[in-house]
């Protein structure tokens, strides 16, 4: 490795001193090394290096770190008046305006004042690495370097391959990342990289749910908190994010990937952007703002009144186990017979189907059916919200008989509308078969991609992980009957998780 990142006079250089500019030089002095700050507005570096200061003074008055790490930290940032100050820089990392020909011409500025061995490194997340290096002498020393908003917090880099860079630079950059305190992931060069690839399944899911008018935006995060298990919902975060951020993404990882079915936007999303609707930065998004406080949103109240009996599909018999637990212990009778008497609440339990094709297929009145999603825990304790799914012929009477039932014991009910899969069924299997398929084209290493959205994206487990929590066989039969119902390829599934459930094996398991 030509570079010694660990030596003690490691210097690196930073040119553009935005939000990222900043956050990396940030932990790079924090790291012990000297960071030189460039930016081509002029005393833009001085004001990010005031900034830097700032936030590590705020740091040492909450006893974070101590007076000597923050003087230490502050002496290692130098404002340079010239690109050229690079030359003394063994890395040089960009992190400008996210223009293809504005990086290209920055690198080939940098080629001729950079020492022979210095490696070029850009902050990109949306760009082809391999695409801004052809524009360099020497592109094998051009890496991506991607760093996460805020960069102190968001302990994830992934470090980019070109289709040409050597290793030594990338073995350089990881050994970089680890050094200033970051998950170092290394993935090769392709739109998205692994964080914002992975990142399809998660929003382009919901928003088509939400087109299909399934569910309102509010009742689809809280399934998704409550039931998956995350963070935040999906219209949660692109509130937070910003539409003006997250649509272009969509719409640039969709093109150039050619259309591919997978990732294929929703028009919802590019009207609100085109209607100024971006999310907090606005005051309105998917929900209003008021001193960055969303409203709060409508709660449907719990129904009086219980069913008469419920008889319960043994399609799944370890559910409709738990099922019957629930029902007795609400008071209400359980069939036991083949077929239900003629005033049950019929219960039935598709996994990746819907509640109308799962009633017709085991000879039931659809007006008396009501379908629960099995998949996310069912019993209380276990999850936090149940979902429930009515056919397009389910009375109210049975549909608000079924909601009281399974909220007598105080867990929160979702009731939707009819969804081949639900809403976290199917939104979760996206996730992971993205996460299988970048496992598939040998982006990263299996477990990197976890860790990379795990880390990046805040997930509850990266995608290949939650596969196996649910079971890759389950996965497989979601997609596969959401792909048989819509006839879409964007549910088929990915060969490696294909593969990996029919062998009854982790997602995570690599070939030799």
């Amino acid at each position: 490795m030509p570079v010694d990142i660990q030596s003690p006079s490691l210097c690196i250089g930073i040119v553009g001193t935005g939000a990222m500019g900043r956050g990396i030089a940030q932990i790079a002095a924090q790291a012990g090394i000297r960071v030189l700050l460039f930016d081509a507005l002029h005393g833009a570096a001085t004001s990010a290096r005031e900034t830097v200061i700032a936030t590590l003074g705020k740091l040492a008055e909450k006893g974070k770190i101590s007076a000597e790490a923050l003087a230490a930290a502050s002496a290692k940032l130098e404002v340079v008046p010239k690109l050229d100050a690079m030359a003394s820089a063994q890395v040089v990392v960009e992190a400008i305006v996210e223009n293809l020909d504005v990086k290209k011409a920055l690198f080939q500025q940098l080629e001729d004042i950079i020492a022979a061995d210095c490696i070029l490194a850009t902050n990109t997340s949306s760009l082809s690495v391999t695409s801004i290096a052809a524009a360099c002498k020497r592109p094998e020393r051009v890496g991506g370097f991607h760093f996460f908003n805020p960069v102190p917090l968001m302990k994830i880099v992934e470090v980019i391959d070109g289709l040409v860079t050597a290793p030594w630079v990338s073995e350089a950059l990881l050994a970089l990342g680890r050094r200033m305190g970051h998950t170092a992931v290394g993935a090769r060069d392709t739109p998205g990289f692994i964080v914002n690839h992975a990142g399809r399944g998660f929003v382009t899911e919901a928003l088509r749910v939400l087109g299909e008018s399934v569910a309102e935006f509010h009742e689809i995060d809280r399934i998704m908190r409550e039931a998956a298990g995350f963070r935040m919902g999906p219209f949660e975060l692109l509130d937070l994010t910003g539409l003006d951020v997250s649509q272009p993404v969509m719409e640039s990882i969709y093109n150039q990937y050619y259309q591919e079915p997978r990732y294929r936007p929703s028009a919802i999303a590019a009207q609100r952007l085109a209607g100024g609707l971006l999310g907090r930065k606005t005051g309105r998004g998917f929900y209003a703002y008021a001193n960055g406080t969303a409203a709060a949103m409508p709660v449907a109240s719990v129904p009086a009144g219980k069913p008469a009996s419920v008889w319960i599909s043994q399609t799944h018999p370890e559910w409709a186990e738990v099922l019957r637990d629930i029902v007795a212990a609400a008071g209400v009778t359980v069939e036991i017979d083949h077929d239900p008497g003629p005033e049950a609440l019929c219960i039935v339990t598709p996994l990746g189907g819907d509640a109308t094709t799962s009633c017709l297929m085991q000879g039931l009145d659809p007006q008396r059916t009501v379908a629960i999603d099995g998949l996310f825990g069912l019993a209380a304790g276990t999850t936090k919200r149940r979902t429930l799914m009515t056919t397009p012929l389910t009375t109210a009477a049975m549909r608000d008989a079924a909601h009281a039932l399974f909220a007598v014991d105080g867990t929160a009910v979702s009731v939707i509308r009819d969804s081949a899969g639900f809403v976290a069924q199917r939104i979760v299997a996206c996730i992971v078969n993205i996460g299988c398929d970048i496992a598939q084209q040998r982006v990263a290493s299996p477990a990197d991609i976890d860790r990379a959205v795990s880390l990046g994206l805040g997930y509850p487990r990266g995608p290949l992980a939650f596969g196996d929590a649910l079971g890759a066989r389950n996965v497989l039969a979601v997609l596969e009957n959401m792909q048989q119902f819509y006839g879409d390829p964007r549910y088929r599934p990915s060969p490696w998780l294909k593969r990996r459930a029919l062998l009854g094996v982790s997602l995570l398991t690599e070939e030799t």
